[in-house]
């Protein structure tokens, strides 16, 4: 190959990645008219309606705080924070809650109670894209971490397919791949280190970290960046064959309280995912690890930054009557 043709190449596999990027991007929009006295005049009491529904949960099930977080992530990451991650599938058109990486999302119910309550005092006012941002922030506030006023005046898309979820940031992604995913969504390296720290939050089922302790590459059968008296421990839990369905680990040892134990555990390499483990390999997402491990304080201050910015990716058109469908 000749040096034009390598160049005009190199170009189309530029212009190849920049226009996959700006269809990505073009999904979404930033913080339009989103404001956080939105609901002051029409629905004052959503805000308390919204944190009920969620003490009540957590109430009954430890593990809900953290799938309602998570479940915020998903849904901001496909088309904007737009609710389109709460729609059911229909017939042969299956939504993003039933693509690979959102079958294990649960505590829609939290959702759909508080929507039913919001509902009975100001109906059609508001968004369940609203409501999940609001119980997010709820999640982490009711697991002991910092609470933030939320932007609000979200709206409800009408779309949700479960082969988009393909664009979701996967737990084996190295640094590249995750910067190249929160790039495109107008998040930076500093956003990307400080919301992976809701991984302070949750469990993790083995097929999410089996990469690391099983068959790693041609040569060794552990991710040599793995601590190995935590590989072990993993491996016990996940054996190579005759997983349980539902086994797995907790994200970290205090998985249902929101603390920055996970950047310790980095700083450790006794983190579960690769991609938790790729914070080190960049000079700034490195340094940042560094400082959330050493204080809770500066990470509490920068997650807060970093999800009003990403809960502020703006879809949707409607305010939906029930969650889990379209009006």
């Amino acid at each position: 190959m000749n040096p034009m043709q390598l160049h005009l190449k190199v170009e189309k596999a530029n212009m190849a990645a920049f226009l996959s990027s700006l269809f990505i991007f073009s999904f979404f929009s930033f913080g339009t008219s989103l404001s956080s006295n939105y609901y002051q005049k029409t629905c004052p009491v959503a805000e308390s309606i919204v944190r009920k529904a969620v003490i009540d949960a957590t109430k009954r099930d430890k593990t809900a705080p953290a799938g309602l977080l998570r479940m915020h992530f998903h849904d901001c990451f496909i088309r904007g924070c737009d609710g389109s991650v709460l729609l059911d599938s229909k017939g042969n058109d299956a939504a993003e809650k039933d693509g690979p990486p959102n079958v294990s999302l649960h505590a829609f119910y939290v959702i759909d109670n508080a929507k039913k309550a919001v509902e009975s005092v100001c109906p059609g006012v508001v968004s369940c894209a609203d409501i999940l941002a609001l119980a997010a922030r709820d999640a982490v506030v009711v697991s002991g971490g910092p609470s933030w006023d939320v932007p609000k005046g979200r709206k409800d898309g009408r779309i949700s397919k479960a082969s988009e979820t393909i664009q979701l940031p996967a737990p084996t992604f190295n640094i590249s791949q995750l910067q190249q995913s929160f790039s495109q969504r107008g998040l930076s390296l500093e956003d990307l280190a400080a919301l992976s720290g809701g991984h302070t939050l949750g469990f993790s089922h083995c097929s999410s970290f089996n990469n690391r302790i099983h068959n790693f590459n041609s040569t060794t059968d552990i991710d040599p960046s793995l601590n190995p008296s935590f590989a072990a421990s993993l491996r016990r839990v996940c054996p190579a064959k005759n997983n349980a369905k539902n086994a797995g680990v907790a994200m970290d040892p205090s998985s249902s309280t929101f603390d920055n134990t996970y950047y310790k555990l980095i700083l450790q390499n006794k983190v579960i995912f690769s991609s938790d483990n790729a914070l080190l390999d960049s000079p700034k997402t490195r340094s940042l690890v560094s400082k959330f491990a050493s204080s809770k304080d500066a990470f509490s201050k920068a997650f807060v930054k970093s999800m009003i910015k990403m809960s502020s990716i703006t879809g949707g058109q409607e305010i939906r009557k029930e969650c889990r469908v379209v009006n």
